[in-house]
């Protein structure tokens, strides 16, 4: 292994203060951007034509623009603010202005399209577009923490192919008339080219830039931090998470594609800029300490969202995400923390869902029966355990692809079960395609949660109230894998996940803590089944499937645990909200929704493979290649008996 250096240079030569001086006047446009008029038409969502009332994409800008301007005054020692870089890192300072770019490129390139041109824009986006610009450029121009040497990847030449093939496609497609039977088939086809031609082009593009730019990973020691009393401490904690509540209700409630599209640029951005100014890490240490008030803070302001909602609008797609994300922690301890690839996992979501179904007093349940709230939880929850051990009993012997291919058997067995339990092709016990509709509104202790309550003055909706109940569920689940992680047992998933054969050598029962995986796995999905079922009213065998435009299904699941991080408790949280959130908000890609989704997939894995929130081994894993050499002290060559 060889050892990585590093240096602080420029990318872009330039004399120190002229390159402040270029990235504070870049940023500060940019803030000052979103108080002008960026077009003269209110066709563009969000109406930017107005001057001193920001809205939609200029508070991206605003933001962007700040946060640049903020992270550069610290790197550069001001008084007052040196605590929001404690790193001194101008890479913070980089990224933030990257974001500023982005913002812009983004705005006025949906600007000229949708509205026809360039000469639709107001004074505002082309203060907008020379302020990014100028900040990125001012930002190359500063002394940044750099590899010294970055050996440029090419990827395999035929993907290259792509490039030709792709207008001719185009062409191809255009040149068959609309009401030929071919025409649709030729114009996903050529859809389909473009997007991966697009890939290809940013993969490689990506490359280039690493290779240029040599930024890499560096890290670099935070000094050590300035002893506060606990209250401050606690309070930033407090402050944090109060700031995290707001990032994240904003993304909730974009009401269209294009902000949604913006705010995942600047938002992937400004965590890379806060990350590299060292904020996070001091954040991460103060959580360490206080774990409880930690705790405490993040249950308060997930408590918090239905609280800041006027409608049971965005509080729906809420209550979905939190379903979703509590499926894929149960996913998780089968393929995060066991290592045992499960294709058809969503089968157990819809066990419990339809268990739950029929015992809840439902008048198309051939049961007629209504249990309270607790045993029809439980009744879903054991159910899905049932057929986690049954399914599990038969199969975990195998490894692999081959576990994955029985798996997945499995989910479209399940499907197809509950499609012929319809009174015809067997019996009639969950209708078939028609489903069970009807489900009745679930009631604890008196508190029916289908009507609308007030709440220290604030009316919450059944969707709120779900929601609330949602959220614990998801805490239970969230204790539950935390304490299982931390166990013997949990340690013994991970050692069958790195080498089942030499765990086994070692004396584990792989077999039977690869089942007692399986049975939990299921038993948590079963019981957020019980909750969807109430909170969507009905129950069809469709809603259970391998893949969809929407999750939750089984593909989406898989993708939530590996995007997030495999084995952590917040990664696959964000990932479940952003797999979520992105389809849900891009609606507008119409049938290139599935093919721009996994391209973007595609991409992420390539730069991250490890995750958005790994663990340290996945890290280590992953990028054990950039990890410098440890040395002896001594250049003495191994022989074999030595080594």
């Amino acid at each position: 292994m060889t050892t990585t250096s590093t240096e602080t240079t420029p990318v872009i030569p330039l004399p120190a203060r002229a390159a402040t001086a270029l990235t504070g006047l870049g940023a500060l446009a940019t803030a000052a951007s979103a108080a002008l008029s960026w077009t003269w038409t209110p066709d563009f969502p969000g109406d930017l034509t107005y001057t001193g009332s920001p809205a939609g994409l200029q508070w991206l800008a605003l933001t962007a623009g700040l946060l640049t301007l903020a992270l550069l005054l610290a790197t550069q020692g001001v008084p007052g603010l040196r605590w929001a870089a404690p790193s001194g890192s101008n890479n913070a300072v980089l990224y933030a202005a990257t974001g500023a770019l982005a913002i812009s490129a983004f705005s006025v390139t949906a600007i000229s399209v949708e509205l026809g041109g360039l000469a639709n824009l107001e004074p505002g986006g082309w203060v907008l577009a020379a302020g990014g610009i100028l900040s990125l450029v001012g930002a190359l121009g500063l002394p940044l923490d750099r590899r010294t040497h970055v050996p440029l990847r090419v990827l395999d030449k035929r993907l290259f192919l792509l490039v030709p093939a792709a207008p001719v496609g185009w062409f191809a497609a255009h040149a068959i008339p609309g009401d030929k039977p071919v025409a649709p088939v030729m114009t996903a086809l050529a859809g389909a080219l473009a997007i991966a031609t697009g890939a290809v082009l940013l993969l490689q593009l990506g490359h280039l830039a690493n290779s240029r730019l040599r930024l890499g990973t560096v890290e670099r020691p935070l000094p050590a931090a300035r002893q506060l009393p606990s209250w401050v401490e606690i309070l930033v904690i407090v402050a944090a998470f109060g700031i995290g509540l707001f990032a994240i209700t904003f993304g909730i409630d974009t009401e269209y594609g294009e902000l949604f599209t913006g705010y995942l640029l600047l938002a992937g951005l400004v965590v890379a800029a806060l990350a590299k100014a060292g904020l996070i890490a001091r954040l991460r240490a103060l959580t360490v300490k206080y774990r409880p008030v930690t705790t405490g803070a993040a249950f308060a302001a997930a408590a918090s969202f239905p609280f800041t909602q006027t409608s049971d609008q965005y509080t729906s797609v809420a209550t979905n995400i939190l379903i979703f994300a509590t499926v894929a922690l149960g996913l998780n301890i089968v393929v995060g923390l066991a290592g045992l690839l499960d294709l058809g996992y969503v089968a157990f979501l819809g066990v419990g869902a339809y268990a739950a179904a029929l015992v809840s007093g439902s008048p198309a349940s051939p049961i007629h029966v209504q249990f309270p709230f607790w045993a029809a939880m439980l009744t879903g929850a054991a159910v899905s355990m049932v057929f986690g051990v049954l399914i599990g009993a038969p199969t975990l012997r195998l490894r692999g692809d081959y576990l994955a291919i029985v798996t997945l058997g499995f989910g479209e067995i399940f499907r197809i079960t509950m499609l012929n339990l319809n009174g015809t092709t067997g019996p009639k016990i969950t209708n078939g395609s028609n489903g069970i509709p009807r489900i009745p509104d679930l009631e604890i202790f008196g508190f029916d949660l289908g009507k609308p309550h007030t709440v220290a003055g604030i009316e919450l909706g059944r969707f709120s109230n779900y929601y609330l109940l949602m959220l614990l569920v998801t805490a239970l689940v969230v204790l539950v894998f935390a304490r299982v992680g931390n166990s013997r047992i949990g340690r013994a998933w991970v050692a069958i996940r790195e080498d089942e054969t030499a765990a086994e050598a070692m004396g584990i029962n792989g077999f039977r803590l690869k089942l007692l995986a399986f049975a939990l796995g299921a038993c948590l999905a079963g019981l957020a089944g019980t909750v969807q079922a109430h909170v969507s009213y009905t129950v069809t065998p469709d809603q259970y499937t391998f893949a969809e435009a929407l999750p939750p299904n089984s593909a989406f699941l898989l993708a939530a645990v590996i995007l997030g991080g495999m084995g952590t408790i917040s990664g696959p949280l964000a990932g479940a909200t952003l797999l979520f959130l992105i389809p849900k908000k891009l609606e507008f890609l119409s049938d290139y929704q599935l093919l721009a989704f996994g391209a973007a997939l595609i991409v992420l894995m390539r730069v991250r493979p490890e995750g958005l929130i790994p663990n340290r081994r996945s890290r280590l894993e992953f990028h054990e290649a950039a990890i410098p050499a440890q040395s002896t002290g001594d250049d003495v060559a191994l022989t074999k008996a030595g080594a």
